[in-house]
């Protein structure tokens, strides 16, 4: 496993940890602001992850892809989620 993905896996599992937290500090009756932060603490290392992931798909698949000459199928596919990450 190279370091991008070393870093997205480690991303993700400690936005577990916070999700898991979260709920139940949700479950506890805890204060909203406090459940709140919790919540956009998880959802940046989601798109952190995210970021890891797409870097290391343009890195490797991506190039590869445009050396043996059928790059824009997956110019495609990043645009499409660019595009959905940009509709949020």
């Amino acid at each position: 496993m190279n370091e991008q993905k070393r870093q997205a896996v480690q991303a993700l599992l400690t936005a577990k940890g916070q999700i898991e937290a979260t709920v139940k500090m949700i479950e506890e009756g805890r204060y909203c602001i406090d459940v709140s932060n919790q919540i956009m603490a998880a959802q940046s290392l989601l798109k952190r992850a995210n970021l890891l992931i797409l870097k290391q798909h343009m890195n490797h698949c991506v190039k590869e892809a445009f050396k043996q000459g059928n790059g824009s199928e997956k110019v495609d596919e990043i645009i499409g989620i660019l595009g959905r990450i940009a509709d949020k």
